[in-house]
């Protein structure tokens, strides 16, 4: 089964949001429709990225578990950008939207 990852750049917090609960809630997103195998943050040139790798049946599949964990973070975080990537042989490639 593919690996993916779904990496959202974050922006400002919503009022009342704590800054830790945003990788747990990002995971639990994608662990509504996929295994999740890791989750992550990380900041890149002053911007925090969070990262959640998932598994997913095919491309389409791991696309719209990334897209969906980006609409549920929209209700905490205001998402600056996002990307999907599918791991293949130690690399990871983008994935573009369906259609």
């Amino acid at each position: 089964m593919p690996s993916f990852r779904v990496t959202v750049t974050i922006g400002a917090l919503l009022p009342g949001v704590e800054p830790e609960s945003v990788v747990p809630f990002a995971a639990a997103a994608a662990a509504r429709s996929a295994v999740v195998e890791a989750s992550d943050l990380a900041v890149v040139r002053g911007a925090a990225r969070v990262i959640v790798r998932y598994t997913a049946d095919d491309v389409g599949a791991g696309w719209l578990v990334g897209s969906d964990v980006v609409r549920r973070l929209a209700a905490i975080a205001e998402p600056a950008g996002w990307a999907v990537t599918v791991g293949d042989g130690g690399r990871w490639y983008p994935v573009a939207a369906p259609g």
